[in-house]
């Protein structure tokens, strides 16, 4: 019973580890993270980093343990979450690339008005979500929890403590991104830093569209056989009523 236990921890370790790295892709947000807290101190940010870091931890174990249930009693289905998710995203992603290149003076600006006080009402709203954590790792994430499940309560309980453990080195590596993201832009100079952070900008909007789509697509094949249905009664009816005048 040992080894078994010990077997369905380490697949689930693997399992998450592998299915929600990719999505929540600490590399890849790093940049985000770094233009949106621009003028902000190493401490500031490094704040922020250790805050975000927390806060995907528990929305995504929120997510996974109890999101199907919390979806169930709203009435909510996952591709709303999908459309209202992505329309955030791509809202945020937007507003990126049509900020304008920063100046000295308006850095220094950026660098007074960016307090502790201010990093802290930022730490979950966008910078937690959508931006570290959208809508996309939300749903893989109730999907994951589902799957976790099993008929004895025991191998459920080891395999959603291997889950919580591989999230929690996914905190880790996105603390460890934000907090040293700084020091890649650095090397790649501002005009590398500016094109990055623009590319980044519009993968983020594309995505935040593909995810917005994916949502749309699942309603319309959700709507598609009631809306078949009423035709064709409608159309059996009039081939038996047609049936009857010839006969």
């Amino acid at each position: 019973m040992t080894l078994d236990l010990i077997l369905a921890a380490a697949r689930s370790f693997l399992f998450v580890l592998v299915t929600m790295l990719p999505i929540l892709n600490p590399a890849a947000t790093a940049p985000i993270f770094l233009s949106m807290t621009e003028g902000a101190s190493p401490a500031t940010r490094k704040l922020l980093a250790r805050r975000i870091a927390r806060n995907m931890f528990w929305l995504m174990t929120g997510s996974m343990l109890v999101g199907s249930y919390v979806l169930d009693f709203f009435g909510i289905s996952l591709p709303i979450v999908r459309v209202g998710g992505g329309l955030i995203l791509a809202s945020v992603a937007w507003r990126l690339l049509g900020a304008t290149p920063t100046t000295p003076d308006s850095r220094a600006a950026l660098a007074e008005a960016f307090t502790p006080d201010h990093a802290h009402r930022q730490a979950f709203y966008p910078l937690t979500f959508p931006i570290s954590c959208g809508p996309a790792s939300i749903s893989v994430a109730i999907t994951v929890g589902v799957a976790l499940h099993d008929a004895k309560l025991v191998i459920s309980l080891a395999r959603m403590g291997a889950a919580l453990a591989a999230l929690a080195v996914i905190g880790v590596l996105l603390y460890l991104a934000f907090r040293y993201g700084e020091h890649f832009l650095r090397m790649i100079g501002e005009a590398g830093t500016a094109v990055f952070l623009r590319l980044t900008a519009f993968i983020l909007l594309c995505l935040g569209v593909q995810i917005v789509w994916d949502g749309v697509r699942e309603l319309m094949l959700e709507l598609r056989p009631s809306s078949t249905l009423p035709v064709t009664v409608q159309a059996l009816s009039q081939f038996r009523f047609a049936g009857a005048n010839h006969g």
